[in-house]
C-alpha cells in the first residue's frame, strides 16, 4: 500500500516538472504554444484527486488504518 502511494506521488510530481518543462520551452522562437502544458496539469489534478479517492477507499474497506498519537505522552 506504502509502495503503491509514494509511486502515484512521484507521478504527481513528475507531471508537476513536465509541466514546468513545457512552460518554459513552449512558445519560443516565434512558434505556436501547444497545449502540453495544460495536458500535463490535468494530468496532475487527475492523479491528485485519484490518490485522495483511494485513500478514502482504502480506510473505508479498512485495508489501512490512522494510527494517531497514543494519548498521554
Amino acid at each position: 500500500m506504502k509502495y503503491l502511494i509514494g509511486l502515484v506521488f512521484v507521478g504527481i510530481l513528475a507531471a508537476l516538472g513536465t509541466a514546468g518543462v513545457f512552460m518554459m520551452r513552449d512558445g519560443r522562437d516565434g512558434k505556436p504554444k501547444t497545449g502540453n502544458m495544460m495536458r500535463a496539469l490535468a494530468w496532475r489534478v487527475g492523479l491528485s484527486v485519484l490518490l485522495f479517492a483511494f485513500i478514502l477507499f482504502s480506510y473505508w474497506i479498512g485495508w489501512i488504518e490512522p494510527t494517531g498519537i497514543p494519548i498521554g505522552r
